[in-house]
Formats: structure tokens, sequence, C-alpha cells
């Protein structure tokens, strides 16, 4: 499968596979590949396959589309190797995925006879190396150690790991191929002889120069030597590939692509998780001992760096075993509670019918509604908080959003007898924000609110605000400052009158599962709201006042940027 990958951008070392007979967006929108960065327009480029070629054109985009630098104005046909660049993101055509299992073939003596030349153990213990200048040798490993050391502490995962070794290995020993095989399951070092022979995969496979079809990108290999590094534990160095008799018939070497060649196990004490691999087709280049022993202890770095990959893993995997087990306990009481509300309704609705009782079966109607109610809340919160969904920024009314939040708030304010009124600037122009978003945190926070107040005497009120950039007309006063470097914003605030948050619970109020309300909350609206603020660049603020007077009550105030021209990309483009 062709693969297009980012070499350079916000989103560095992703991959997109490219399915045969679909065409690809690229771009920021919906439907298109999924990207970060903010200068490729919403519909960039489009990648089309006709009858097994790739071609690529343009749609109008803002900051243009090249391939390997050059502008096209044009449907382009795209070769493998070919570098396509949308804004600061550089992509590379590949040929083919390096997880496809058929791309490193190990063969067997009677296909490829590559024998091992020398053989060195991987101990735990530190390389010596002999070099015929010592210390210069030293300073050069200790940098490649040191590249390693840097890349182990910042790798995220194991492919990202894995990869970075392949490029510190390509940048020292210079081979035209290279790959590395992971062991399914882990060996067990010093394995018996006659233990199976493991399931390998490769993990990571890098070319000097991409290969310009399928059949040069297979890399065929010396099952021997593969198999001598991962169950010896021994790094091998091949140099004799070319004493093999059938290589005399001429197109062999090219056939197996093969010359020299270095294996050195990924091993960490007792466990072997793999290889790594690299040969070279130069005629007048051959690995050398030395390097064999560098490669060594690239091998053992790596396999130390995946054992703790694994230990974090373990840990992780307790840590949220226990926080599920945390919030399953939690939101079992929820659960709970609505679960007997409705059994409780469902009664007096029971009741009311043997009674042939209208009155009695409307107020056990209200019961069930009630809860029906905070099922659908409960729910939609714990989708929300537990699958982000993109932001689809639009230029939208909040005054609509407002009445919409009123309206259906309004049962539950009138069941309190409280108070629920909406106050929107009549100027206050459209903001750059996801309607939907915005409308469930609002809901939230109106929700919040009106269970906050006292029943007969309550009173909500939603305000929205807009505040120009500075040194623009006013519009609207603000009282802290343009919170985002003087640009526009909107400022949506959530009043009532209710006995206020003590100070001591406003630091952990937005951690999810924690709550002010007892057996009725589960903890997800605030935490659900404020990464839905985030998401749109803005924040959110308390102000919450506990004792007797006119000011008591809490103040939740949005802070949302409005500036059009950074909010809305001006390079988005239609095909």
């Amino acid at each position: 499968m062709l693969v297009l990958s980012v070499i350079q951008g916000p989103d560095k070392g992703r991959r997109f596979q490219l399915p045969d007979n679909e065409p690809q967006l690229i771009g920021r929108s919906s439907e298109a590949l999924p990207m970060e960065d903010t200068t490729v327009s919403r519909r960039h480029a489009e990648l089309t396959p006709d009858d097994g070629i790739w071609w690529i054109r343009d749609l109008s985009s803002q900051n243009g589309t090249y391939v390997n630098g050059v502008a096209i104005k044009e449907r382009t046909r795209l070769r493998p190797g070919d570098q396509i660049r949308t804004g600061s993101t550089l992509f590379v055509f590949g040929i083919t995925d390096s997880s496809d299992p058929d791309i490193v073939r190990l063969l067997g003596p009677n296909q490829i006879d590559a024998s091992v030349d020398r053989a060195i153990p991987s101990n735990d213990d530190s390389v010596i190396l002999s070099e015929p200048e010592p210390r210069a040798a030293a300073v050069d490993h200790l940098r490649v150690i040191y590249q390693l050391t840097s890349l182990v502490s910042q790798a995220t995962d194991r492919q990202q790991l894995l990869k970075g070794v392949m490029e510190v290995v390509f940048e020292e020993f210079e081979p035209e191929r290279g790959f590395i095989l992971m062991a399914q399951p882990p060996l067990e070092a010093g394995a018996a002889p006659g233990a199976p022979e493991p399931q390998i995969v490769p993990a990571v496979v890098k070319y000097l120069v991409a290969p310009r079809d399928p059949d040069e990108a297979r890399i065929n290999v010396s099952r021997t030597i593969v198999l001598h590094a991962i169950k010896k534990s021994e790094g091998v160095l091949s140099t004799n590939a070319m004493n093999d008799p059938r290589f005399k018939a001429g197109d062999s070497v090219q056939r197996f692509h093969i010359r020299s060649a270095i294996c050195a196990p990924i091993r960490s004490r007792d466990k072997v998780f793999g290889a790594i691999y690299i040969d070279s087709t130069l005629a007048n280049y051959t690995f050398t001992a030395e390097q064999l022993n560098l490669m060594n202890a690239i091998g053992q770095h790596t396999g130390l760096a995946l054992a703790n990959a694994e230990l974090y893993s373990e840990k992780l995997r307790s840590e949220r075993l226990a926080a599920m087990g945390e919030a399953v306990a939690g939101l079992s009481h929820s659960v709970k509670n609505i679960l007997q509300g409705l059994s409780g309704g469902a009664d007096v609705v029971e009741l009311g019918l043997k009674k042939d009782n209208l009155g009695i079966a409307k107020q056990g109607w209200g019961i069930l509604r009630r809860n029906v109610d905070r099922i659908v809340t409960l729910t939609g919160n714990m989708l929300a908080y537990s699958r982000q969904r993109r932001v689809e920024i639009q230029l939208a009314k909040v005054g609509p959003i407002l009445d919409d939040v009123a309206q259906l708030m309004q049962s539950q304010a009138a069941a309190r007898n409280a108070a629920f009124i909406v106050d929107v600037d009549l100027e206050m122009p459209p903001i750059p924000i996801d309607p939907e978003l915005i409308h469930q945190a609002l809901m939230n926070l109106a929700g919040n609110a009106i269970e906050a107040v006292d029943p007969e005497s309550g009173a909500v009120t939603v305000r929205a605000l807009f505040h120009p950039a500075s040194g623009s007309a006013s519009g609207g006063g603000h009282t802290k400052g343009a919170p985002f470097e003087g640009g526009a914003y909107a400022e949506i605030a959530v009043i009532d009158n209710g006995p206020g948050i003590p100070a001591d619970r406003l630091p952990w109020l937005f951690e999810p599962f924690n709550t002010t309300k007892g057996l009725r909350g589960t903890g997800l609206g605030l935490a659900v709201t404020k990464r839905i603020v985030q998401e749109h660049g803005g924040r959110i603020e308390i102000e919450s006042h506990t004792e007797k007077g006119p000011h008591r009550g809490t103040t939740v105030k949005i802070l949302l940027p409005a500036d059009t021209e950074s909010a809305i990309d001006p390079s988005a483009t239609a095909a």
C-alpha cells in the first residue's frame, strides 16, 4: 500500500496510507487527512489514483502546492520519492509501508548464502572498543550514545523510538538499506538451541534512496544472520556475500542487494526484543568490526529503552485500571440514583393508573421526565469526555444559541420557580466558534446554575458581551483588559444568586468525577466545558462569593477569542 509520510511540519512523523482506488484530500476539513498545520487550507490539494498511477492537483489554495520544490499549476503525476509541500508540511510519497510483512524476506541457505564472518556477544557490560585511534573513536562513539540518550528521553512511543534509532544509524553508518525487526513475543536471552523460531515482523524500514518499484523495495536477507543475532544475542558481521558462487552470474548481485551487512540484537538483560540490520551494495565499502561493536551498543541502548517503555506501559495500565475503577464507582452511584428516581416515578404513575387518578399519574411522569433528562445529560457528558470531537469553527451568532439554551432550560427553571434571563448585546457580531460544542458547554453551566439557586427566589442570568480589539471603537466594556494580546474577544457569563462555592473547592472544580452536588452529580459537566473552551483557544473563569449579601452567588465566565482574521483561516478554499 502506498504511503504519504510527513517529514517536516507540525505533523512530523505521521504516515497516511493511500487506498488503491480512493482519492485523498489534503487539508484541514473534516473529510481530509487529519492534519494540525494551520498554514494548510481547509481544501488544499487532492491526490487521485488513475490505473495505478497517482496524480496531485492544487485546489486554488492560498499558499500553493509544490512537488519537488516546484509550484504546480495543473494536474501532476507523482512518482515514488517525490516530495510534496503544502503550507509548512513536507510529505514524501512512498512506495510501501514498512509494516508490510512481505517487505523483508528471510531467505534460507538454499536461496542466499551469507555466512557469518565475525560475531561479538552483546553484553550488558560496557563495550571496550579496539580501534587504531581509540581516543578519536571514543569521542565519535560517545557522540552517538549521547544522541541515543537524548532520543530515548524524548520518544513518546515505541514506533517513534525505533524510527529515531534508525535515523541515528543511517547518519552514523551510511548504509543503503536498513530495518528493525521485532520478535513477537520477545525472546529470553540464551534460549535453548531447539527452541521454536520466533515470529519476526519489520517495525521500521529505511532506504538511502527511495526504491523505484515494489520489487526494488523488497529486501532479501539471510535467515542465518538474523536468527544468529536474535537467538545467540550476538552482533553479526558479514562481508563475504560476494563469495556466493551464484553471484558470478552478474545479475544476482542486483537481485539480492547484498555485499556487506551488520545485524545486532536489541537486548536488555535477559530479553531480546529483535534486531537491527543494515547492509550496503557499494563495491568499495564494507563494514568493520569496530562498527559492529558500535551497533551492538546501539542495540543495547534501544533494548533498555524498550524495556523501560514496557515497565512504563504496565504502570500506566495499572493507573488506568485504578482510574477506571474510581470512575465506575462514581458513575455507579449516579446511575443508581437515577434508576431509583425512575423506579419511584414509575411507581407513582402505576398508582395513578390503578386509581384512575390523572393528577397522581402526572406527578409520577414529572419524576420520570426529570430522571430521563439526567440520563441524557450524563450520557452526553460521558461521550464528550471520553471521545474528543474535532472543532469545526464557523462564524456564528451567540444570541440564537443562548435563546435555544433558555428554551431547553425553561422547564427545569420553572420546576424551581427560578427566573432564567438571557441578556445579549444586540450589536454583538458573529464570532468564530463551533456552535454545537458551545451549546453543550452552556447547557452544562446553565444546568449547574439552576440547581444551585434556592427555590422560589432563585435567578440565573446568561449574559453575552463583545469586547473589540484594543484601540478600536468601544462596543462593550471589559474589566480586566483584553485577555488575548489585545485582540477582540467574546465574554459569555452564567450568573446565579445561589449560595456560592466554598474557596477550598475551587482548585479542583474542573477535575473529572469531582462534584459539589453529592449524589446528584457526576463531576463531568465542568470538565467537559473546560475542554471545549480550551479547544476554542479560550479560557474559563469562576468568581464565587459565599457570604450573605447582594453579591452572593457564582459567576462563570467563558472568554473566547473573536478575531476572525486569525481564527478563520483566510487560505481556506473550495475545490
